[in-house]
């Protein structure tokens, strides 16, 4: 039996999609998982204190989501266009998806805010994308800041009053089309009593496009190619991750994108941590062995998402399908704003297409 995408489907209720974020970060459900065994344990988030170990390293990517979904003008006509950003590319250059798509060729100019930001459609990529080179007087930031909205899921239809719940609390580097959403449940004080047990904090940057998060629309796993995203690990955080490992610590990410980055990084330097920055389109589906991390926090995600095949990876599909049937009949809360797993290794050693 080959692995196919809808062997990662699953039963959902729509009710039981996340629309906002609780009032206190801390207050989300969380379900353990044991990779080598399959066995899970319902809790709540703050009992992911009594998981971690002093030496442990708890290592969370600290990207900063930009307000990144523009409402514009077509300049010759006023037709409305909507811009999402998704990367930098060069200088004022940005990667970008566009609606209506089939309206916005190379060449089409639009405007935002009166005029205050400016684009012109440079050219049409092969995923139905956009190029698009922006002018504006001032910085380009504070500009976005001051016109642009969160760009929250399609699955989100709730209007989100405070733009900082769509941020982690240790969110710095600005980048991100979308909020590395397994950091949303930790606070400064739950930062600092997890330090406080001995558990060292380290930080990356991975900025996050939407291409992480859609459903793979191949039948066959290995036709799927990921979307590039880009990443950096300084030299203080690779050593302090360095140290932990070297004491026989385990490397805890916080998210998908912390797994992807470290495992990049990983696979590029034969199961070492160093140093880097680069590009990754890394594709973790079963029958990957990890290099880096040893647990993880990690959203409940979208039914045949390469994020599900991530976590399957780790802690085998049928353990990880079993433990979202009983997430769902026991009514946690999915995707974005809802609950948490922790899922701990040894990682799943078992036939990868199980």
């Amino acid at each position: 039996m080959t692995l196919t995408t809808k062997d990662f489907d699953f039963d959902l209720p729509e009710a039981q999609i996340a629309q906002k974020p609780t009032e206190d970060r801390l207050a989300a459900r969380l379900l353990k998982l044991d990779a080598q065994t399959g066995d899970y344990q319902d809790s709540m988030f703050e009992d992911l204190l009594t998981e971690l170990n002093a030496g442990d390293v708890l290592v969370l990517n600290d990207t900063k989501v930009l307000p990144a979904r523009l409402y514009g003008q077509k300049a010759e006509t006023g037709g409305h266009v909507e811009v999402l950003l998704l990367n930098n590319t060069e200088g004022d250059q940005w990667e970008c998806l566009v609606k209506p798509a089939r309206r916005i060729k190379t060449g089409t100019k639009i405007s935002f805010g009166d005029g205050r930001l400016q684009a012109v459609v440079t050219d049409e990529l092969d995923h139905g994308g956009r190029m698009v080179t922006f002018s504006y007087q001032g910085i380009f930031l504070e500009v976005l800041e001051s016109l642009g909205e969160m760009p929250l899921p399609p699955y989100i239809h709730e209007r989100l009053e405070d733009k900082d719940r769509y941020q982690t609390v240790y969110a710095k580097e600005a980048g991100s089309a979308a909020a590395p959403t397994a950091g949303l449940h930790f606070t400064v004080d739950f930062l600092d009593q997890i330090k406080a047990k001995g558990v060292a904090i380290a930080y990356l940057t991975l900025h996050v496009g939407l291409g992480t998060f859609r459903p793979v629309s191949v039948e066959n796993l290995a036709d799927h190619q990921m979307h590039s995203e880009f990443y950096a690990l300084d030299e203080k955080n690779a050593a302090i991750i360095n140290q932990a490992r070297q004491a026989g610590g385990r490397v805890v990410a916080v998210g998908t994108t912390a797994i992807r980055t470290l495992e990049s990084i990983g696979q590029k330097y034969a199961g070492q941590i160093k140093a880097d920055s680069d590009w990754t389109d890394i594709f973790i589906a079963p029958g990957y062995r990890f290099k880096v991390v040893d647990a993880f926090v990690t959203n409940f995600h979208l039914p045949m998402s390469t994020l599900i095949m991530l976590v399957s990876a780790f802690a085998g599909r049928q353990q990880v399908l079993a433990a979202y049937r009983h997430a769902v009949k026991a009514g946690y809360l999915f995707f974005s704003f809802g609950d948490a797993m922790f899922v701990k290794g040894p990682q799943y050693s078992g036939n990868p297409e199980a």
